[in-house]
């Protein structure tokens, strides 16, 4: 049994394909089905249930998962830990989809100029998937929001960001020049999943306002949300960092005029896993940029 061989079985799990798990650790999809048969012929068990269009692990895969996981990650950090020279090697940053795409990239730009010889390896996901990838090691490090579920998680608060709400250009509150939560009552929302942390942004500042919106639609990205908004489907509130780089001309923002929302952006790491020069350095860029 090969370390790689368990990396190769580790993307299968996670992705549940093999064409997405071939592309992920950059084999052809043949050479990984021979790398995982190879694994199931020596353990003696077949590892996933091979269906048309996903790999379902079996119970032995769920077995090997979990103990996989531990010995990657282990093999990871003693080789992070030996070969910390602070300048080559990777950095897993995991965010969430409200954050990635509007924090991230300048921090990587940033980072990447320093730091010319490390890999930083971007996952986007919901804050529960976060915060289990962070305790598994699959991650070094999480930007994500308030509230965070866990325990034995090192949570840095970095900044307060204003949700600002956001309406098309034909909606009645477009013309209002002073937005006040009561505004909100009985509005159709357009919001994320209730797996999304910006869904228990909004509804908690809602409620505590004693403003009851109705919830008429939902979505995994801001994206969706914008062009929803723009044909008039509803309104949403919709973080400022999104907001500063929309240019779209068929939808506004307008901020409260008093009792803003605002969520909470924070830094996750785990104190238990070992923290590289690398992973210092980029948190630390993560920190000069607020």
């Amino acid at each position: 049994m090969e370390i790689e061989q368990l990396r190769h079985f580790l993307s299968v799990a996670e992705l549940g394909n093999f064409t997405k798990a071939a592309v992920e650790v950059g084999l052809s999809q043949s050479a990984l089905s021979r790398s995982i048969q190879r694994l199931e012929e020596e353990l003696g068990q077949p590892l996933f249930d091979r269906q048309t269009r996903k790999a379902v692990l079996t119970d032995a895969g769920r077995t090997l998962e979990m103990r996989a996981k531990q010995i990657v990650s282990g093999v990871d950090e003693l080789r992070a830990e030996i070969c910390d020279d602070g300048q080559t090697g990777n950095v897993r940053v995991g965010a969430i989809p409200t954050i990635a795409p509007f924090f991230l990239p300048k921090r990587l730009q940033t980072f990447q100029k320093n730091f010319p010889n490390a890999k930083v390896i971007v996952q986007e996901d919901t804050t529960a998937e976060l915060t289990r990838k962070l305790y598994d090691g699959a991650i070094d490090l999480a930007v994500a929001a308030l509230p965070i579920e866990g325990r034995y998680l090192n949570v840095e608060e970095l900044f307060e960001e204003e949700l600002k709400l956001l309406v098309s250009t034909d909606h009645p509150l477009e013309k209002k020049s002073s937005i006040k939560p009561s505004d909100l009552e009985g509005q159709s929302f357009i919001l994320m999943g209730e797996a999304h942390c910006l869904t228990t942004n909004v509804v908690s500042y809602c409620h505590q306002k004693t403003v009851f919106p109705l919830s008429v639609e939902r979505t995994t990205q801001i994206a969706m949300i914008q062009e929803l908004v723009s044909l008039n489907h509803g309104i949403s509130l919709i973080p400022a960092m999104a907001s500063d780089v929309d240019r779209a001309a068929n939808r506004v923002y307008r901020s409260f005029s008093s009792s803003k929302p605002t969520r909470t952006i924070v830094l996750v790491t785990n104190p238990y896993r070992f923290q590289s020069k690398l992973i210092k350095s980029f948190i630390k860029t993560i920190r000069d940029s607020i």
